[in-house]
């Protein structure tokens, strides 16, 4: 049995399967399939021709564009027929053709997508990947499995993200640049391979982040990449001096913290 808001508006062309829970004033276009396990919360849109599968939760105010397929499975080989889940959070603007999937049994069977994020034309989000607040995925950006993005990150147009890569907090990937390495918060990175080319002191300064605050990171990122160790061994040696430098120590945990792939530089994947 359906659970629908009697508040929802669904156009009679569209295909509700029994179990789906619709809440109030959502509003389903013609042409749309939402599956049994969906659940879609208040003032949700889908415009029209939008498919919404598996266990999907879609937040509160989230508007989805023709042609998206949301909550396929997974596209590992390792997909098993076991349940798993998608979650995207409230108020995400999902342009036409995105995809994304719900989660794999060995890596806990989720794919998160958190508040106000905008994906725009085919942009895919795999499996498992978690995202946080606030990010932008340009046109044709593509994730692979268990990549992690922080709030706020812009990733542009082509872009191409290594499986169980780290995307850190307000990073910037320009367009058509091949993510292999993790990328620091406020990092830039650009070109294939990537490089990591500094900071987004524009995005940081649009964030509220004060000028004195920014210079201390940069003169961390110096000292980080252009030290006489490796690049953990050099974060590793100036941590406590950064410690009333919260953007500062951010980059410095991301750093440390076990990760399956290693750290993009201003040189790493460099053929010269």
């Amino acid at each position: 049995m359906n659970m629908i808001s009697a508040s929802a508006r669904i156009h009679p062309l569209s295909v509700i399967e029994d179990g789906a829970v619709i809440g109030e004033n959502v509003t389903i276009g013609p042409f749309c399939h939402v599956g049994p396990k969906v659940t879609l919360h208040d003032d949700v849109e889908l415009l029209s021709h939008v498919v919404v599968l598996g266990r999907t939760t879609v937040g509160k105010g989230s508007r989805i564009f023709p042609s998206a397929v949301i909550g396929g499975d997974s596209q590992s080989v390792h997909h098993s027929a076991v349940d798993t889940t998608l979650v995207i959070g409230e108020k995400c603007t999902i342009r036409e053709g995105v995809t994304m999937n719900t989660g794999t049994v060995e890596h806990g069977g989720t794919t998160v997508v958190g508040d106000n994020c905008l994906f725009l034309a085919y942009a895919h989000v795999a499996h498992d990947c978690r995202l946080g607040n606030n990010i932008i995925l340009s046109n044709n950006v593509m994730l692979a499995g268990h990549v992690t993005v922080g709030d706020r990150a812009i990733l542009g147009g082509g872009s191409a993200v290594h499986q169980f890569t780290r995307i850190g907090r307000q990073a910037f990937i320009g367009g058509l640049s091949a993510v292999a390495y993790d990328v620091i918060p406020y990092g830039m990175l650009n070109g294939n391979p990537g490089l990591l080319g500094g900071l987004n002191v524009v995005g940081m300064s649009r964030a509220g982040i004060d000028k004195p605050t920014i210079h201390a990171v940069r003169r961390a990122y110096k000292q980080i990449f252009e030290g006489p160790e490796s690049v953990r061994a050099n974060a590793a040696a100036i941590h406590s001096d950064y410690a009333d430098c919260p953007p500062a120590m951010e980059i410095l945990d991301f750093i440390a913290a076990e990760s399956e792939r290693a750290l993009s530089s201003p040189t790493r994947g460099s053929k010269g």
